[in-house]
């Protein structure tokens, strides 16, 4: 074992709150997960989204186990990444909230995979569920992007940054 591994550890676990405040100076895009069918259709805001590979065409998204989406996820095997623009701030807002945005309430439409996509997102991504894998408080969810939609405005997307959500070219 190397003098590396050793100090390593001693290393302890690190507070939840200092994570969070350090974490969150990463920027990121907002999307809405939207997933099932039908009466059983929800969504939630996240920003737990990555890129896994272009061959084959995989990406990502983490969910708390506790989420309300989680198990329509699972049962439908198909979910939408709904790509936010900065004037989506309050769609973003509305479907964080415990008592999540109504999709009946939002414009959007069937992907390929049956799942709803926000009609007005800057770009989404219709995916088949490949895996998932627990890892702490967390699942992720990899599924295999099989439908595409561009944006076809020119509009900024929303970010994250410091627990606060805003455009691109502004500070948040």
């Amino acid at each position: 074992m190397s003098s590396d591994t050793q100090d390593l550890r001693g290393a302890g676990p690190v507070e939840a709150k200092m994570l969070r405040s350090v974490c969150g100076l990463f920027v990121t895009g907002v999307t809405v997960i939207t997933s099932g069918r039908g009466e059983q259709a929800a969504g939630t805001t996240v920003n737990s989204f990555t890129s896994v590979s272009l061959e084959p065409p995989l990406v990502l998204f983490c969910l708390h186990r506790a989420s309300r989406l989680r198990a329509v996820v699972a049962r439908s095997a198909a979910y939408a990444v709904n790509l936010l623009a900065a004037p989506q701030e309050s769609l973003a807002l509305a479907f964080a909230s415990r008592a999540t945005a109504s999709l009946r309430e939002v414009p959007h439409h069937a992907s390929v995979t049956g799942v709803p996509v926000l009609s007005d997102a800057l770009g989404f991504l219709s995916c088949r569920l490949v895996n998932t894998v627990e890892a702490g408080d967390h699942t992720v969810f990899v599924g295999e992007v099989v439908e595409v939609g561009l944006p076809t405005r020119g509009e900024e997307p929303l970010v994250a940054f410091r627990g606060e959500l805003g455009p691109l070219r502004e500070a948040p």
